[in-house]
């Protein structure tokens, strides 16, 4: 069982941060997306019209998977810091404090894929994807200041 640290419940990132998060990464998912199509398309024409013509719920299907694939790749590149995580200040650490592996990052976004709710978890306390991968996203700079001050005291007095 994976010790679980107060100092990460007490630096967790606002709803307003995530939410900014989930926008600011929807956004550029989207655009990423849209730029691979469009090169796909201008290679092999007929890729394009077949996507056009595919039925709805694979078009979804497709954009699912690969938003769950572009999330996973951005959070395992960068150590657990999308682009809006970037912009917000914030990123994703496992709850005894440790940094997640890439099984915990695949792990993290393929449940946010799969199950199509979690996508709007951060308004609640835990999403699934959180929950189930032992996950948080934090406040950087005031988790590391608590860390800071919690090393400060511990050397008073040390030599």
């Amino acid at each position: 069982m994976r010790k679980y640290l107060q100092i990460i419940d007490r630096n967790r990132a606002s709803k307003g941060a995530r939410f900014a998060n989930y926008m600011i990464d929807l956004i550029a998912f989207y655009i990423v997306f849209f730029v691979i199509m469009l090169v796909i398309t201008l290679i092999n024409p007929a890729y394009g019209h077949w996507f056009a013509n595919t039925h709805d719920l694979l078009q979804r299907l497709i954009g699912v998977v690969s938003y769950a694939l572009f999330s996973f790749f951005i959070e395992a590149v960068t150590g657990g810091r999308s682009l809006g995580k970037l912009i917000t200040g914030t990123k994703v650490i496992m709850t005894d404090g440790e940094k997640p592996s890439v099984g915990d990052y695949f792990l993290r976004n393929i449940i946010r894929g799969i199950i199509l709710i979690d996508q709007l978890s951060f308004f609640g306390e835990n999403g699934l994807h959180d929950s189930w991968s032992h996950t948080r996203v934090i406040n950087i700079k005031n988790y590391d200041a608590e860390r800071q001050l919690k090393s400060d005291i511990n050397s008073i007095g040390a030599k």
